[in-house]
């Protein structure tokens, strides 16, 4: 791949919290990009997100800190409790975005991705919902896209962004894919109890782990943890009474959380899956970032951080002096892989131990984990 201008043209494919947080932050550097996103609502379903403080010093970068801290809820600690709500352990957690974030944040999805996409329209993006990508050719220079509107177009670089199940992935011919690990999870967003001012797990009672986080003044989403069923025996119309059945096996907040648990619209059904792509994370100019390149289950909370980290990363060396190329695209990989390495294998190895019923370190290994993270990446 031969060098190309530093001030190129890039598209970006997808508008999730990467392809929304590398648009910003490439535009601040005054690079012309496109966005496409195949949602023609550009909006996302979903209870909460948790972030912790890595994630919440991307944030900052991008210059939505304060709206995130606005519409979140911020704490320091993390609770332990048996599972009728008894309190055995209320810890500090690291502060891996540094002493002056807060350890940890939640808030509800769908408000992340209001004020992201806010963000990227703010930037002077160029933006298209309902539209899809696809990868006609590329040579040493650029990359020939065709639109699902028609249009053809080419890109000095075309960052895929498109989530766990890439179909730029797919294209380029990396054959990564997620792997179920054997889990699943329940999410549901519900009215903050009185009280409810950090997240609380439990772990035992008829689930893996039972536990909620508060995601603004008013709001918590709460989470039950259990092994992956056959979706099929599941459906969609029975989620808010199942969801209703396995909480009663908890108390405490769980009291009023659990009645609060009557539409099924607003319960989500997940399996958690795990996937890194190992070797490089780009084919010639097309290069991946977020769950598009790696996805683990959220036993940690750092998806969306590694996802962001990822952005920055990226738009860093895209912003500097050095020219597009192939060691460019291989730096980027090169400071990502061992870290985001570091996350998935930890946050698999937490579930298996519980699946297993195996009494590992679980809090020596997030400790080790975390305290790696509060390094830039």
């Amino acid at each position: 791949m031969e060098s190309t201008t530093r001030r190129g043209r890039v598209l970006v494919v997808g508008g999730g919290t990467s392809g929304n947080a590398v648009t910003v932050l490439l535009r601040r550097a005054g690079i012309d990009v496109d966005l496409v996103e195949a949602r023609p609502d550009w909006n996302v379903r979903g209870s909460g997100i948790t972030l912790q403080g890595n994630a919440l010093r991307v944030l900052r970068e991008i210059g939505v800190w304060d709206e995130v801290r606005e519409h979140g809820f911020a704490f320091d600690s993390l609770g332990l409790t048996a599972p009728d709500g008894t309190v055995l352990h209320v810890g500090d957690v690291l502060r891996t975005g540094g002493d002056d974030l807060p350890a940890t944040l939640g808030m509800q999805r769908p408000m992340l991705q209001r004020i992201l996409a806010d963000a990227v329209r703010a930037s002077g993006a160029t933006v298209r919902l309902g539209t899809t990508a696809e990868i006609l050719a590329q040579d040493d220079t650029a990359v020939t896209v065709r639109l699902s509107d028609g249009t053809e177009g080419r890109y000095d670089l075309v960052v895929a962004a498109d989530g766990l199940n890439s179909a730029t992935r797919a294209a380029l011919g990396i054959d990564a894919k997620p792997e179920p690990t054997g889990m699943a999870i329940w999410r549901v967003p519900a009215p903050r109890p009185a009280g409810v001012e950090r997240s609380d797990l439990s772990h035992g009672g008829p689930c893996y782990i039972a536990g909620y986080t508060p995601t603004s003044k008013d709001t918590v989403y709460a989470y039950l943890v259990e092994a992956s069923r056959d979706r099929a025996a599941v459906p969609p119309e029975s989620y808010a009474r199942e969801m209703r059945r396995l909480a009663e096996g908890y108390g405490g907040a769980w009291d009023e959380i659990r009645e609060s648990i009557t539409d099924p619209a607003q319960v989500n059904y997940t399996c958690f899956d795990r996937m890194l792509v190992e070797g490089a994370w780009h084919r010639g100019r097309v290069v991946l970032v977020g769950d598009a390149a790696h996805c683990c289950p959220p036993t940690m909370a750092q998806g969306a951080a590694m996802a962001l980290e990822d952005a920055w990363v990226l738009s860093r060396l895209l912003a500097g002096d050095s020219a597009w190329d192939t060691d460019l695209l291989t730096r980027y990989y090169e400071r990502r892989i061992d870290r985001v390495r570091t996350v998935v294998d930890a946050s698999v190895l937490i579930g298996q131990w519980q699946l297993d019923g195996v009494q590992g370190d679980v809090p020596g290994l997030i400790d080790a984990t975390m305290t790696t993270l509060k390094e830039l990446p």
